[in-house]
């Protein structure tokens, strides 16, 4: 009999999936009746984005899991309907292209590629920057997406730390845990990387007294949840030197309000939430993977922990 499966999502993300969904389920051996339309009483399995057309999940009896197209899950972690499996979306794709960026903006903010782009005004500027080794960058966050852009920014000879709730290991990484051990990974760190998940514990991790133990001139890179910053804090630091630039790809609010400060600022980079995008292809075959797995009686993978929120 076939597995149905429920697309729980807005149009657009229906548009990017409806073709390869069915190939990566057939890739896998598995017999499914994609659909947008399951009766909640006969749904197997939900393949799920946030929309306002899906908020209680009591009517699917027979489900056995739901699977997030997205990495952050704080829009449906606290939903007190949801007691099936929530597995958070991990693929190549959106690693990728989450270490491309900020690979990309860590390298920019170290080598200092503003002032040619922006001062082409005959100025013979010959300010050399320090080599990679010579340079603190510190990775707050080391799940799948901050373990990956740190292992690359280390692999280029960074000096990386890194911080999460529970003790990691990363090979070239100095790994730090717990309250006292985000003050030593933060400490003269001149280029942050926040990579963390949007939880009651993370919101405003930098903020006036952390972002006060950064060295002076840091830079700031955030493709991870807009509340991991205190915005006016961070505004401060800028005025006042602490902070040399930020480059932002997340908010508090999205689309960013036009009159929002951080769009004049001058040492504010603004990037519209594009660090990295779930990529339809590699995301169907993660999903296809779960669902086999479930079916042969083994967990899903990255299935999410209700009590740390991801």
């Amino acid at each position: 009999m076939a597995l149905n499966v429920l697309f729980a999502a807005h149009d657009g993300l229906w548009a990017d999936y409806k073709d390869h969904l069915p190939v990566a389920f057939a890739n896998a051996g598995l017999d499914v009746d994609l659909s947008r339309d399951h009766a909640p009483a006969d749904v197997d399995y939900i393949v799920f984005a946030p929309h306002p057309a899906l908020t209680d999940f009591t009517p699917f009896t027979r489900t056995k899991g739901v699977l997030s197209l997205w990495a952050g899950v704080e829009t449906i972690v606290t939903n007190e309907t949801l007691t099936q499996p929530l597995a958070r979306m991990v693929n190549p794709g959106l690693t990728q292209g989450m270490v491309e960026w900020v690979t990309g903006h860590v390298l920019r903010h170290h080598l200092g590629m503003d002032r040619h782009i922006h001062t082409q005004d005959g100025t013979w500027d010959q300010t050399v920057p320090p080599l990679a080794p010579e340079r603190k960058v510190c990775v707050l966050g080391l799940g799948a997406l901050g373990a990956a852009c740190a292992e690359a920014i280390a692999a280029l000879g960074f000096d990386v730390s890194g911080w999460s709730r529970s003790q990691k290991s990363i090979a070239g990484v100095t790994c730090f845990a717990g309250d006292a051990g985000m003050t030593d990974a933060l400490k003269d760190a001149e280029i942050v990387v926040l990579l963390l998940p949007n939880t009651a514990d993370t919101e405003n991790a930098l903020n006036a007294e952390t972002l006060a133990l950064l060295a002076k001139g840091a830079f700031i890179v955030n493709p991870g949840r807009g509340p991991l910053i205190d915005d006016d804090a961070l505004l401060a630091a800028l005025d006042s030197g602490q902070v040399a630039h930020a480059t932002l790809d997340v908010f508090r609010v999205e689309p960013l309000p036009a009159d929002h400060p951080y769009w004049a600022h001058p040492r504010v980079t603004v990037t519209p939430h594009i660090a990295a995008e779930t990529r339809p292809e590699t995301a169907a075959a993660v999903i296809a993977a779960n669902i086999k797995r479930c079916e042969a009686g083994e967990p899903m993978h990255n299935l999410v922990d209700r009590g740390a929120g991801y």
